[in-house]
């Protein structure tokens, strides 16, 4: 399951903090746009419901972690635009990404350098099982 904008904006704050409760979420979010108590609070149920977060008790504030990772999440997501998007083609993706944005070359000899070291692990992989 993907969160929604709301759920990733208060992950990301998690992830950030680590644990927090509906004060540090709003402590948080002060310096961009501010977010509002009862909206965390009702955001917050519904991702523990869909088991993005668990909380604990400190006192008579709730303490809230993630229960998933951003790993976990931004593949889950990328998997999702490639399917719904790109007929899960990751070649037709990364074709869009280099027609359609300006990719300066420092970071495309940052992406050929990454296909060349993921291309050599998967070949000694293979050789490996053999």
């Amino acid at each position: 399951m993907i969160p929604t904008t709301a759920e990733f904006r208060l992950l990301e704050i998690l992830w950030r903090l680590g644990e927090g409760t509906i004060e540090d979420f709003l402590r948080a979010s002060e310096k961009d746009d501010p977010l509002n108590y009862k909206t965390v609070q009702t955001v917050l149920r519904i991702m523990e419901n869909k088991k993005f977060v668990s909380h604990s008790s400190r006192g008579r504030a709730f303490v809230y972690r993630p229960r998933v990772k951003r790993s976990e999440v931004s593949r889950i997501s990328l998997r999702s635009l490639l399917n719904r998007y790109f007929r899960g083609s990751r070649s037709e993706l990364l074709v869009n990404l280099l027609e359609d944005e300006r990719i300066d070359a420092n970071e495309l000899g940052k992406l050929e350098s990454l296909i060349r070291s993921y291309r050599k692990a998967s070949l000694a992989e293979r050789q490996k099982s053999r």
